[in-house]
């Protein structure tokens, strides 16, 4: 079965389930990348779409995801575990601290790592809510899951935010981002260890060494794998982090500044014509000078 085929027997799947809860939908439309649908509740329209390909398949759902509506669409198409589009039954420790980050990749804007302790009835909750690798999340839906993850984990999490200022004072002194990326998710998983007494670690693998926590911590399991947030503990603390990573993009925004994402051409245009305007003090406060971006800008 090819993976166009998959995405549209798991698109008739979330129809038939959502049909099933006494909401209307309307028909199924195929394009290029993706098969979609809306569920439809008087003038509120929720999409469901299901995208196929190279990295395998990923389920989106857009609309407002502050209403109940959204919420309620949400809910029942993440019911099922064979509904799970990324990843099939894992064996999962019973107990593990998660962590993750987000923004290592984005000129402007603050590095985010995220810690998260999770027991056996934690991880259900979070399997039944839905939660995934916040890149498959769209921006609007994030909040609304982190206020769901910190309901479920109570006080069990630790985010370490990094913003710009200190991200640069901190990439002078490591000179290498992986040495940064080590010290932040150490920092936010041993105040975890120490608070749980925790022997089992999941990070989102980010270099070819082992964390340093791990000489110090000789009796605990640490593993360290690509793609981790198919584990529900390191999917939501990518979740966390995705949240602090916005917050501080909205608080940028209410300043008059609508600071665009990631790395692109995009990204660079706006700083060449942000440089322009302000001097490098303040570009120090909101971006990573170490990128590219930064060189290109300058010597424009």
């Amino acid at each position: 079965m090819t993976l166009k085929s998959k995405a549209e027997s798991q698109i008739k799947q979330l129809k038939e389930l959502i049909k099933k809860s006494g909401i209307d939908t309307d028909s199924i439309i195929t394009k290029e990348y993706n098969h979609e649908f809306n569920a439809v509740d008087g003038k509120q329209k929720i999409k469901i779409q299901i995208f196929f390909g190279k990295k395998g398949l990923k389920k989106i759902i857009q609309g407002d995801a502050n209403s109940n509506f959204f919420k309620t669409i949400s809910n029942i198409t993440s019911e099922q575990q064979s509904l799970d589009l990324n990843y099939s039954c894992i064996a999962e420790p019973d107990k593990y601290i998660g962590s993750d980050e987000v923004g290592k990749g984005d000129f402007f804007g603050p590095l985010v790592v995220a810690a998260v302790y999770v027991d056996s009835e934690s991880k259900s909750l979070l399997t039944k809510l839905g939660i995934r690798d916040s890149k498959d999340v769209a921006d609007n839906q994030i909040k609304l899951f982190a206020k769901e993850i910190k309901f479920i984990i109570k006080s069990n999490f630790q985010i370490v935010k990094i913003n710009p200022d200190k991200y640069n004072e901190l990439y002078s002194k490591f000179n290498n981002l992986n040495k940064l990326l080590d010290w932040a998710h150490s920092k936010a998983i041993e105040n975890l260890i120490d608070n749980t007494g925790c022997k089992n670690v999941i990070t989102d693998k980010f270099g070819k060494k082992d964390l340093s926590l791990v000489s110090k911590y000789p009796d605990i399991t640490f593993i360290s794998e690509t793609k981790a947030e198919k584990y529900s503990g390191v999917a939501a603390a990518s979740i966390l982090a995705r949240a602090s990573f916005l917050e501080w993009f909205d608080s940028q925004s209410k300043k008059g500044m609508n600071l665009p994402k990631g790395a692109s051409e995009l990204v660079e245009d706006y700083a060449k014509s942000l440089i322009k305007k302000i001097d490098d003090i303040k570009l120090r406060s909101i971006a990573k000078l170490h990128f590219k971006t930064y060189t290109k800008i300058k010597n424009a």
